[in-house]
């Protein structure tokens, strides 16, 4: 590991923070490779008082770490490398793993604070491995052998088509969010890339599991759940400008916290290409609906340099 790169472990299952290091510097392959295997060990990390880092330098970083894609797949109105995370468009207050309605869900995420509330405001992340560890031998059967639909024109947020009371902004995102249809199906339980590790593939843009009906799903969905949001298994972090975090897609869910009423909140992120999921039997997600290509290409894993 780098010599000024210091990890601190902020829980016994996810999260660290890492000091010694300036995002923005013109990092050494060692550093670079020390930050990515903190990240597969950590599932989520976060540097303090990177405050000389702007989107260009976001970017930069990020790629040292992989590939970027898209900012997204059908939102590309506000950027195309880069996703402005704004509370007036919308607040991802929900538990999820980001963009796994398409076959190649992302590697990792790039979140750097721009303008943040005077209170709340929060993001929390859980390990999906963890919680797959933390299973009891019959529900690792269950899931090992299952496969849920993942979709974007199902609204996880519990919308019911019922525009009365939404700002014109947000009903502008729900249209953009929804104007190209994706869905996946993946297994439940992926072998990690780079770790070899199983993990849980679950989080709101579930609709349904193959197999079984709406209210089967509905309530393994829950229940399964429940086992990846468990406290122990999750790290919660309070912004401050200047703040970064960096977290593994394929072994995290996360969750923003709005509670900061209608207070401004912005951040901007950074996503990095990853590949198409594989379960225990060697079986590779499968496409139902959608092209991702143009959002992202399919990203091997590769040992850094170190």
């Amino acid at each position: 590991m780098s010599s000024t790169l210091r990890v601190t472990r902020l829980g016994a299952n996810i999260g660290a923070r890492v000091e010694g290091v300036r995002l923005s510097d013109n990092l050494s392959d060692t550093t670079v490779a020390a930050v990515n295997a903190a990240l597969l060990e950590h599932k989520v990390l976060f540097f303090r008082g990177q405050h000389d880092l702007d989107d260009d330098g976001q970017a930069a970083f990020a790629s040292r770490l992989g590939v970027l894609t898209a900012s997204h797949p059908t939102v590309t109105s506000r950027g195309t490398r880069v996703l402005p995370i704004d509370s007036r468009y919308d607040k991802a207050n929900s538990w999820h793993t980001d963009v796994t309605f398409v076959d190649r869900i992302p590697k990792a995420s790039l979140l750097r604070a721009i303008t943040l509330p005077s209170y709340g405001g929060t993001t929390t992340w859980a390990s999906t491995q963890a919680a797959y560890d933390q299973l009891p031998a019959p529900l690792k059967a269950l899931t090992e052998n299952l496969w849920a639909v993942h979709t974007n024109a199902y609204d996880y947020i519990r919308y019911d088509g019922d525009d009365v009371g939404r700002s014109d902004e947000e009903r502008e995102y729900r249209q953009e969010f929804e104007s190209e249809t994706f869905e996946t199906e993946h297994p439940v339980v992926r072998i990690h890339p780079e770790t070899g590790r199983r993990v849980l593939l679950l989080g709101h843009f579930v609709r349904r599991f193959v197999g079984l009906g709406g209210f089967e799903s509905a309530t393994l969905l829950n229940l399964l759940q429940e086992r990846v949001t468990r406290l122990e298994n999750t790290v919660r972090w309070s912004w401050e400008p200047g703040d970064v975090a960096l977290w593994d897609n394929r072994a995290t869910q996360h969750y923003a916290v709005a509670d900061y009423d209608d207070q401004h909140r912005r951040l901007s992120r950074i996503t990095l290409a990853g590949d198409i999921p594989v379960d225990i039997h060697g079986r590779r997600s499968r496409v139902i609906i959608g092209d991702a290509s143009r959002y992202s290409p399919v990203v091997e894993p590769v040992a850094l340099a170190g």
